[in-house]
């Protein structure tokens, strides 16, 4: 039996933690992504998962991040809590895969965060076919990839919490709602208005965006998936979205963990 993984997908406003054993994800959880904790913390908080997992053998862990400054902070936790090294991924160079290398068809590669990279690596090997993955999370990116694995560039967007804190931030006597599907399009009152408004237009965006891509992508069967913390939640009421797999980018940490160890051809 392979040792269990922990693939920690560090993103912005959350860290989402996942534990694979023989490959398949067996639990997942997200916590707060927060600069200000201390390796100790974080030892602390990854024990505490792996144990409520029920672990208590030897795990290894791969960390996929777009926020630099807490790596460091990630790597020592992980090292005090399991008494070993995590395989780090911040960017494209981080990932030699030999003859599994997937290709960043961009102007500048190094500029695509390690989260569409995962991204790109999990559609190719899931889906097979050409793919638009709608990833909800701080920022809503729209990643554009080939049936072989070729990101081929894509739309970032503000996320959907991103755009309602900066309308209660700027709209002093408007009330900050929280993001749950409206009974309705039409409200009575302030706070029904502002369900209503700001929910559907995060749907009819991402709907609105999708057919954009197609047409300027000419393609119009791609398939659509929806990802992220928020996919459960805003994706069913996306005519554009065909699938909703929130744990894409913890599935390309995974596979990516294989083919670094697997031996060059």
């Amino acid at each position: 039996m392979s040792v269990p993984l922990l693939a920690i997908d560090v993103g912005n406003t959350e860290t989402v933690v996942g534990l694979f054993v023989e490959r398949e994800l067996r639990r997942h959880w997200r916590i707060s992504t927060d600069v200000r904790r201390t390796p100790d913390e974080l030892a602390y908080l990854l024990g505490r998962l792996a144990s409520d997992a029920g672990l208590d053998g030897e795990i290894r862990g791969i960390i996929g991040s777009v926020v630099p400054p807490i790596e460091p902070i990630m790597i020592r936790g992980f090292r005090r809590a399991f008494g070993r090294e995590a395989r780090l991924v911040s960017s494209p160079h981080d990932l030699v895969l030999g003859d599994a290398q997937i290709q960043l068809d961009v102007d500048d590669p190094s500029s695509v965060g390690a989260d569409r990279v995962f991204n790109t690596l999990a559609a190719a090997r899931r889906f097979g076919v050409d793919s638009i993955i709608v990833d909800m999370g701080t920022a809503t990116t729209f990643d554009c990839i080939t049936a072989d694995g070729t990101f081929v560039g894509g739309v970032i967007s503000p996320g959907p919490r991103s755009g309602m804190e900066g309308l209660a931030h700027r709209a002093r006597k408007l009330p900050f709602i929280e993001l749950v599907p409206p009974d309705g399009v039409i409200g009575r009152r302030t706070e029904a208005c502002l369900r209503s408004g700001c929910f559907y237009a995060i749907v009819d965006g991402i709907d609105g965006m999708v057919k954009r891509i197609k047409e300027e992508w000419e393609r119009p069967d791609v398939l659509v998936v929806a990802s992220g913390g928020l996919s459960a939640l805003i994706a069913p009421y996306c005519s554009a979205v065909q699938l909703i797999e929130p744990y894409l980018t913890l599935y390309g940490l995974e596979i990516a963990d294989r083919l670094l160890d697997a031996p060059e051809s």
